[in-house]
């Protein structure tokens, strides 16, 4: 079993890792924007740490008690996202016990949610009051739940990717970013550079269900151009200094429209969280 402390020192590797992939249109080392800082991202994920990674915690209480210690620290919601995607995984690694094991893990955890889990997980995004957020016909999360939170995520899985992953055990994580990430790092060595390619992979290929909730599909096929762009300089550079001049000019052209894929950087900080996980399990068998 891994300790709490590592796991919870793992989840802000994640979080800082993703801080340092120059994503065009997000919150980067390199570009703040959309009103947040780098600083905000730091602090919500050391003030998350500690009830994200809380063994005596369910999924939902993990979920609300992290969102609840951001709101307070930082009074925006910057890592609702994170939340939602790492608290199932950091439940799961409290039960898994090879790196082999979390996957399975992971599907056990899904699937066991309750009304409660959803009850706390309606109350943590009540609270971080994302953008977008309206009133539903079905399972609104202003009133009491009354399915278990897989159930709610699938309700919502045809207009948001991060609730997708709830219903097909996290399949774009283990199935395609990981890969991405790691292809990336053994040819770099660098982590940012390495979460950069998940994001950007991810954005080439699928639409980002925040983008498309908040303007349609109008800026879909754009962005896909861009990033396939950008996937085509990283694969043709031997640093990444050389592809800055274009991710500077992507991320402002994003900006300047208010464009900010953040589902796609939330599932970079999973896909990261995941590989760190297998690392700990893989250090804990020797």
């Amino acid at each position: 079993m891994i300790a709490r402390q590592r796991l919870a020192t793992a989840y802000i590797q994640a979080c800082e890792a993703e801080l340092q992939a120059f994503k065009p249109g997000n919150v980067s080392v390199f570009s703040d924007g959309h009103d947040m800082t780098v600083a905000d991202f730091r602090r919500s994920a050391e003030v998350s740490a500690a009830p994200i990674s809380d063994p005596a915690y369910s999924l939902g209480e993990k979920i609300y008690y992290a969102v609840k210690a951001t709101r307070e620290a930082v009074a925006c919601n910057t890592n609702l996202g994170i939340i939602l995607l790492c608290a199932p995984l950091m439940q799961a690694a409290q039960f898994a016990r090879r790196p082999d094991d979390l996957r399975q893990a992971l599907d056990e955890v899904l699937n066991a949610t309750t009304e409660q889990d959803a009850d706390w997980a309606f109350r943590a995004i009540a609270l971080a009051s994302p953008g977008g957020l309206g009133e539903s016909e079905q399972q609104d999360v202003h009133r009491q739940a009354t399915v278990t939170l897989l159930q709610a995520m699938a309700l919502a899985a045809d207009r948001d990717r991060i609730a997708l992953q709830y219903t097909n055990c996290f399949k774009d994580v283990f199935d395609f970013t990981i890969l991405a990430y790691n292809r990336a790092f053994v040819l770099s060595g660098d982590s940012g550079w390495a979460a950069l390619r998940v994001y950007a992979d991810m954005l080439a290929r699928y639409p980002d269900s925040h983008i498309e909730r908040k303007y349609g599909k109008q800026y879909s096929e754009w962005i896909a151009e861009e990033m396939a762009l950008l996937c085509k300089a990283m694969d043709a550079a031997n640093k990444p200094e050389e592809v800055l001049t274009m991710l500077y000019r992507i991320d402002e052209a994003f900006k300047a429209k208010k464009i900010n894929p953040g589902t796609t950087a939330d599932i970079t900080v999973a896909t990261v969280l995941v590989v760190l996980l297998e690392q700990l399990f893989r250090q804990t068998d020797v």
